[in-house]
């Protein structure tokens, strides 16, 4: 019963934290040490949920993915197929050959903290860079952004860092408006996140069982519920909230598990 609660928390906080500039992954495995919930079926676990999150995107963003089948390789006035290619080719080359450094060494509390101070301060210096926005929506932005944009995705790959929020940050520094980063995340987040997980279960594979079918579907089902939710309310809050104010939610949080955690 305990671990049938812990999937339910867990599939709360990756809703809650997929698409917010924190750290989905840092959460999970802050998370994760806080209910004694870790080792190897934790962590296959924690690429199982995420899966509910990739398809939260997916149902609400369906006409938008049906849409980026048309593309040519000349520059458009639509964000298409290519945009998300170039956007994801920077990290994952560096996501598949770096994979088992990655895992073995920067999956801890300790590594999460350094994270989600670095990434708050990378931050906090898109969001005063003052960039002329050349790219109000997602169909303004260029094939140039977006391939750049997949460079500050690699930082992504630390965990704490946050996917969302390395990508926001860059596409401002590029020129984007914070809404239109945001959303540009949300797409280029369903491919990244399905290959990884992907790969991830494909490595895990010995650690999945049907007596824990019920656990991961229940986790699953959790984070797309919520992360449905939170990503509509995501996009309405970067209309009003800065992106400065989530990193000093980032501060706070990794200030208080430095204390119970380490």
């Amino acid at each position: 019963m305990a671990d049938l609660w812990n999937a339910i928390w867990m599939g709360i906080i990756e809703g809650l934290t997929e698409f917010l500039p924190v750290s989905s992954t840092g959460h999970l495995i802050l998370l994760g040490e806080l209910l004694h919930f870790t080792g190897d079926r934790a962590k296959t676990f924690e690429v199982v949920v995420q899966f509910g999150a990739v398809l939260a995107v997916l149902v609400l963003y369906r006409r938008r993915f049906a849409s980026l089948l048309n593309f040519n390789f000349k520059q458009t006035s639509r964000l298409n197929a290519l945009h998300v290619l170039l956007a994801m080719v920077p990290a994952g080359i560096m996501g598949v050959g770096l994979h088992g450094v990655i895992k073995h060494y920067l999956f801890s509390p300790a590594t999460v903290l350094i994270g989600l101070l670095a990434g708050g301060v990378l931050m906090i210096g898109a969001d005063r860079a003052g960039r002329k926005v050349t790219a109000e929506g997602l169909d303004d932005i260029t094939y140039r952004q977006a391939f750049v944009i997949g460079f500050f995705q690699v930082l992504a790959l630390w965990p704490g860092f946050s996917r969302s929020g390395s990508t926001i940050s860059g596409g401002m520094l590029l020129g984007t408006s914070q809404k239109a980063a945001a959303e540009f995340t949300f797409i280029v987040s369903v491919p990244m996140m399905a290959g990884a997980s992907g790969i991830d279960l494909l490595k895990s594979r010995e650690f999945l069982t049907a007596a824990d079918a019920p656990l991961f579907l229940i986790g699953l089902l959790a984070a797309f519920i919520v992360g449905t939710l939170a990503c509509v309310t995501f996009i309405n809050m970067m209309k009003k909230l800065r992106l400065s104010w989530f990193a000093y939610y980032r501060f706070g949080l990794a200030i208080i598990f430095a204390f119970i955690v380490l």
